[in-house]
This record gives C-alpha cells, sequence and structure tokens, in this order.
C-alpha cells in the first residue's frame, strides 16, 4: 500500500494530506483535489500518482474513529481518480482517506495442484469413521487452488482453497461454495489439512455438485494474519475463490450449469451470509444464487454476540474471542498494540500464539474462560459503558442484518449452541423478515450444541439443494420442509 490522503466533508472544506500509514513503502504523492455536492451524494476525486496503482476510498465518523471502506457499486478497488459516496447525506460529517494500493486480477487462477483422490468405498469409510452414514456415488478428485484476491484494503494477495469434482459424471454440474469454521492454524485450511471440512465438500461432491471450498485469507498458502469474521474480505475471498474455479472447470472441460449455492457452518455461517449479500448486492449477474443455507453464524455481532461477551459467562471457547480481538486490531487499529489491551499474564502468554501457527486448543489452553479478564480493567469498562466505543463501531461494520436477502434463504441453527448463540440467527430472521424477506430458520436436531448441530444441518441443506436441480439428481432428496 502507499499513502492516503485525508479531507473531512463538511462545507468549506479543508483538504490537508495525511502521514503514511504505518508500513506503507514507498510513499506516493497522493492527495484529494477536489471534494463537492452532487444529486447523487458527496464527490471526491484525488491526484494520480506516478505508478501503476489502483485505490480504496476510506471513511470514518471521528477523526479518531475507525477507517472502514464504504460500499460502492463499481469494481473494487478502484482504477479510476474519482468516487462518490451515496450513503452520506447532506449535513453528514465524515473524514476520508484514499489507498493507493498494487492492483490484482481478482480471480485469476495462478496454480492447480491434485492433492487426493477419493473412491466411493473410501468417502464412505472415512465419513462413517466421523460419524457420518451416507451414500457417495461417484468418486471425486480433489484439487488445491491457489488464485489472486485482495486483503481487506484492496491490495493483491494470493489466497488458496480446495476444489472437489466429481469423476465419471459427464453432465453440467451446480456449483457449490462452502464456507468452513472457525481454525486458528494455517495448516488447518481445507486445502492442506483435509479433515471434515475438506470430507464435507467431498461429501457434496460424490452427489454430483463441483464444491468450492476457500480457505479464506490468512489460512492455507496466505502468509497474512487471517482477518477473522471481517465480513468484506470473507466475501471477497470466496469470489474470487469461485472465479477461480470457473476458469479452472472452463479450461478442463469441466462443465457447470447455472446453478449456485452456498452454505457454511459457524464462521462458515457468517462467512456464506456475507457472501450472499456481496454476490447479491454487487455482482448478481456475475453469480446468481439459487439458494443458500448460512448456519450457526454470529450474525448480530454489534447485538447479540456483544452481549454473550459482555454477559462474563464462561465461553467454551475462548479462542474465538483471541482471534475477534486480535484481527480487528489489526484491521481498525484501537490501541497501540494487542498487548497493550491485555493484562498479564495474557498479555504475554496470548499474543505470540495468535501468529497462525497455533491450534485453536492451544489459544484455548491460554486464555480464560471469561474472556473479559484478560482485557485491561478500564478497557473491559468502555467496552460495557460506551456504545461507541471502535471494537463497537467494527463489529457494527461486520454484522450482517441491514440488508435484504432476495435468494432462497434458511438460515440453520439450533437451541443448544454454546458457542455461538442462537439468537444470532433469530435476529438475522427477524430483521430480514421486516424488511420483507421470506426467510425460514431451521431448527434441524432441536436443542443440540454447536458440534452436535452440524451434520444434522449439513445434511438437511444438502437435501433442500436438490429440490432446486430440476429433477431427482443423483442424491435421494428428502421432502423440502
Amino acid at each position: 500500500m502507499a499513502t492516503a490522503a485525508l479531507c473531512l466533508a463538511l462545507p468549506g472544506v479543508v483538504l490537508a494530506g495525511s502521514p503514511a500509514l504505518a508500513g506503507q513503502v514507498p510513499p506516493v504523492d497522493l492527495r484529494i483535489d477536489t471534494l463537492s455536492s452532487s444529486p447523487e451524494g458527496l464527490a471526491l476525486g484525488w491526484t494520480r500518482p506516478e505508478g501503476n496503482w489502483a485505490y480504496t476510498v476510506q471513511a470514518a465518523r471521528t477523526i479518531d474513529g475507525i477507517w472502514i471502506t464504504p460500499e460502492w457499486r463499481a469494481s473494487w478497488p478502484q482504477t479510476g481518480a474519482a468516487w462518490t459516496d451515496t450513503g452520506i447525506g447532506r449535513d453528514a460529517h465524515r473524514f476520508y482517506r484514499v489507498l493507493a494500493v498494487e492492483p490484482s486480477e481478482r480471480g485469476h487462477l495462478l496454480s492447480s495442484e491434485v492433492i487426493g483422490v477419493y473412491g466411493t468405498v473410501q468417502i464412505k469409510t472415512l465419513l462413517k469413521l466421523a460419524g457420518v452414514d451416507f451414500e457417495p456415488q461417484l468418486g471425486v478428485e480433489v484439487r488445491q487452488l491457489v488464485y489472486e484476491t485482495i486483503d481487506p484494503i484492496g491490495n493483491r494477495t494470493v489466497a488458496s482453497g480446495a476444489l472437489v469434482l466429481p469423476q465419471g459424471f459427464s453432465a453440467p454440474v451446480p456449483l457449490v461454495t462452502y464456507q468452513h469454521g472457525t481454525m486458528a492454524a494455517r495448516s488447518e485450511a481445507p486445502s492442506l489439512a483435509g479433515g471434515l471440512e475438506l470430507m464435507i465438500g467431498v461429501a457434496f461432491a460424490s452427489v454430483g455438485y463441483a464444491a468450492s471450498l476457500p480457505d479464506y485469507l490468512g489460512l492455507g498458502v496466505s502468509t497474512i494474519r487471517h482477518p477473522y469474521h471481517h465480513a468484506k474480505s470473507e466475501a471477497t475471498a470466496a469470489v474470487d475463490m469461485l472465479r477461480a474455479t470457473r476458469q479452472f472447470c472452463a479450461a478442463n472441460n469441466r462443465l457447470l450449469n447455472d446453478q449456485l449455492f452456498l452454505f457454511g457452518y459457524s464462521q462458515g455461517g457468517h462467512a456464506t451470509l456475507a457472501l450472499l449479500r456481496e454476490l447479491e448486492t454487487f455482482l448478481p449477474d456475475e453469480f446468481p444464487v439459487t439458494a443458500a443455507a448460512p448456519m450457526a453464524g454470529a450474525y448480530d455481532l454489534a447485538g447479540t454476540t456483544a452481549a454473550d461477551i459482555l454477559s462474563g459467562r464462561r465461553l467454551p471457547n475462548p479462542y474465538y474471542f483471541a482471534l475477534l480481538l486480535s484481527a480487528y486490531q489489526d484491521l481498525y487499529h484501537f490501541a497501540d498494540s494487542l498487548e497493550a489491551m491485555l493484562v498479564e499474564p495474557w498479555r504475554t502468554t496470548v499474543p505470540p500464539l495468535l501468529d497462525g501457527e497455533h491450534s485453536g486448543a492451544e489459544i484455548n489452553a491460554a486464555m480464560p474462560d471469561e474472556v473479559l479478564r484478560a482485557l485491561r480493567p478500564e478497557i473491559a469498562a468502555a467496552l460495557r459503558d460506551d456504545p461507541d466505543h471502535p471494537l463497537r463501531q467494527a463489529l457494527e461494520v461486520n454484522s450482517l442484518l441491514d440488508w435484504t436477502p432476495v435468494s432462497p434463504l434458511r438460515l440453520y441453527h439450533c437451541t443448544g449452541d454454546q458457542d455461538v448463540v442462537f439468537a444470532n440467527s433469530i435476529a438475522a430472521r427477524d430483521a430480514f423478515a421486516a424488511r420483507g424477506a421470506a426467510v425460514e430458520l431451521i431448527e434441524p436436531a432441536p436443542g443440540a450444541d454447536h458440534g452436535g448441530c452440524v451434520m444434522p444441518s449439513l445434511l438437511d441443506a444438502l437435501a433442500w439443494f436438490e429440490t432446486f436441480r430440476g429433477g431427482p439428481g443423483l442424491f435421494a432428496a428428502r421432502p423440502a420442509r
């Protein structure tokens, strides 16, 4: 990333150049030089520095507030040197900065490598060992795809994912994208570790789907810190994995039909809903969605999840909070460092474990079950008392309730979930219903906990997806609810 320009959106605006952000090299001559009101909103223009750059505009409510990337309809990052904020009223106040970033050919496939081939007997046996009774009907081939994408501010970066394709099936198949649950170590990602997350894609491919499984940024081959529960980059990584998947299939005569299904569990539920919002809002022609099934996701981060954290209850997996705090500190810079927010012994023991090389179990062992004990008392108090605390703002930015889904949508969750409380799904259903969207909330295993709800949700979603395939398909689908 290069340098930035900063201005205040007020009548009689004063424009000021900002210093280069931390770690920005080399600085370039980038300045906002025009700012004007228009019927569409507030229009910004800036100088073009020398070199090949793309641009990301960010905004903040106050000069010391968190920087966010407002939504716009053009491709992102953009190549032009002008932008209009259509989401701000004439009398609203905002600060802006423009970041010059390295251009990316989003979704460009860089490499493809076979990492596994599974026959039906092997698939059935592996799923049986995981406690799943499933009848695969096709063998599958698993590939690791490496592709270009963007990081949370729009810089070019590289990510990976697993692509699972059915074998011995010549008809065009639907495309399904599965967003996996929380993992702390890069090596646990589907395209590297295999395991149950990969086997979910294998199971879907074995009944006639092409399954795309993004590793996310910061996992798999990606070397940046994982931007945990950052809605925009969860979505862009999955979008670009879909593009890489289509590129591979087109080049290798693997035929896809026009159907696209989305699903994911836990963090993957949040990522799936973020992906659906991204596709419906910005890419409806490129990726029309057939149906989506987010599962057990923290959709209401600013409300339900914040209240749960602040309740002080003992959390089953406190490492979720450690990942969230670390990621949001990286993204929004509330403090000088993560260490500056913590007290001993956690100030010393926890940050080194958040390097992408340690497992959730290792981080859990270093965290208190009552996670607020790890924070400095004044920070914990500010979180409780200040609704505009920067962390609260970050949770609000990454919540997923302020839009209206149009695709067929089912939310899956179980009431016994103590990791991601069920009220997240109630809040999402009710928010969407208030906007006129018909969304179902399905509890496939009444009273089940977070782990116990996984397979019933996946199997019910698969049966539901089959009802869209225009015939019986390969999977013996149960009746739709």
